[in-house]
């Protein structure tokens, strides 16, 4: 059972029953792609009917919408532009919030239906790889999944709890990975934990295209007086962030919009992309679904942690097979700033920990 929670843009006039229902996506495509033909193919719907939907939404406004240039195709006008760009920043806002809603509804409805499937609980920070290999877990007959977006910190603590069965955890390469090590040591019970690898990806700064105000360092936030929006304080790419900036010694009250916040990497980027910031702190794969330039300043490995028993269930080890198959990792060369390796690997938490402060004592 999957279920999709969508938003729908209604606009009211105060004191007139006029309503306007405003496809946002329908928009979307014509500033993607610059042809009506496009954005109707989009809505499954006739190039006359889409036509006439944007001349109402024009109507409501008193505002155009698009504008046409003979031989030029179709563009949005700077308000429609606003709206699209609005449109884009709710998704990503408020996509992980909605998943978890759905998830919830469904895990609360599982009991009531017949013959359900193995149902598989994860408990992972936002990113890319992770709802790519959702995406193959749900066609995969017999097995269902539980996935509920959870901060860095809390996905192991959902672990020793018996709240999920398996937590994504992040760790940054080079000097700061030795804190993230020591901070999730107290909740990797040698005895009772194996950890798997996932994925490697790229962090950094994201900024406009062309780099307009020539940002290149964390200590160019500050002396370029560039206007940031920063991740939510339980997020742990935001602690990832502070410890940066305590290691290049910047200040963070110095920073314009260091308290100016959003939830996830794509909605920090759209932020970006929407002009209302000149720059963030995320992945390299959201700086390039918004067409912004990436400063690259770490690299992080992903890995899942699970119990030992639960590694050798069946369901357990069809995952395992997901990881390491083609398809997953077909996708994952599709995300920019993300690498499969040694997916599907199994440590044991001694040798993981050897491993992962092996690299911190080399990068």
């Amino acid at each position: 059972m999957q279920i999709e929670i969508e938003t729908i843009w209604r606009f009211h006039k105060e004191g007139s029953p006029q309503t306007a229902v405003v496809m946002l996506g329908v928009l979307n495509e014509v500033r993607k792609t610059g042809k009506l033909t496009s954005a109707a193919s989009y809505a499954r719907l006739s190039y006359r009917h889409v036509w006439s939907l944007i001349e109402q939404w024009s109507d409501f406004f008193g505002v155009p919408l698009v504008e046409t240039h003979r031989g030029k195709g179709t563009r949005l006008t700077s308000f429609g532009e606003k709206l699209v760009w609005a449109g884009q920043r709710l998704q990503a806002r408020l996509g992980p919030q909605l998943e978890n809603l759905a998830q919830e509804l469904a895990t609360e409805i599982k009991p009531f239906l017949h013959n359900g499937p193995s149902v598989i609980r994860v408990h992972a920070s936002h990113g890319f790889a992770v709802p790519k290999l959702r995406e193959l877990l749900d066609r995969t007959p017999g097995l269902g999944i539980d996935l509920r977006y959870v901060s860095n910190q809390n996905s192991l603590v959902s672990l020793a709890q018996g709240a999920c069965d398996l937590s994504g955890v992040h760790l940054p390469r080079g000097v700061l990975r030795q804190q993230s090590i020591d901070a999730c040591k107290e909740w990797l019970d040698p005895r009772e934990y194996r950890v798997i690898n996932f994925v490697t990806r790229e962090l950094g700064l994201m900024v406009k295209r062309g780099n307009p105000l020539g940002v290149n360092s964390l200590q160019d936030l500050v002396a370029r007086k560039v206007r940031f929006v920063n991740r939510d304080p339980d997020s742990g790419t935001r602690l990832l962030f502070n410890q940066l900036l305590a290691l290049h010694k910047v200040d963070e009250a110095a920073i314009d919009g260091a308290q100016r916040i959003e939830f996830t990497h794509a909605a920090v980027a759209a932020y970006v992309a929407s002009d209302m910031a000149d720059a963030s702190f995320g992945v390299e794969a959201a700086a390039r679904q918004f067409g912004l330039d990436f400063i690259r300043l770490l690299t992080e490995d992903y890995f899942f942690v699970c119990r030992r028993a639960f590694l050798e269930t069946e369901p357990m080890q069809r995952i395992l097979e997901i990881m390491k198959g083609k398809e997953f990792h077909d996708a994952v060369a599709m995300l920019p700033g993300y690498i499969a390796a040694n997916t599907g690997t199994v440590s044991t938490v001694p040798r993981f920990l050897d491993s992962v402060e092996a690299k911190a004592a080399i990068s």
